[in-house]
């Protein structure tokens, strides 16, 4: 196996996660939408998501500019909700 193929494998698990979470948040808006969830769980409960959300695709997008730079991209690390939060788009 090459170093990129091996370099892969975290980067499956970050989407494999990611996509599990798409998953979660389609499943409470459902709940919520048949009346078996409030709205204030409903909210809490996609805050955390979209915050967890947002640090994986952040991590996804450090791995691959490392990559991209000739850099490990192992290096790269979960950052906090706030510094993540606080890009400007």
């Amino acid at each position: 196996m090459t170093e990129q193929q091996s370099g892969d494998r975290p980067e499956k698990a970050i989407l494999e996660r990611i996509s599990a979470m798409v998953s979660d948040e389609r499943t409470l808006r459902e709940l919520l939408s048949e009346g078996r969830m409030d709205g204030e769980t409903e909210r809490a409960r996609l805050d955390a998501l979209e915050r967890e959300l947002d640090q994986c695709w952040d991590l996804l997008r450090q791995r691959r500019a490392k990559t991209a730079a000739g850099g490990d991209p192992g290096e790269a690390t979960v950052r906090s909700t706030g510094t993540v939060e606080g890009y400007q788009s």
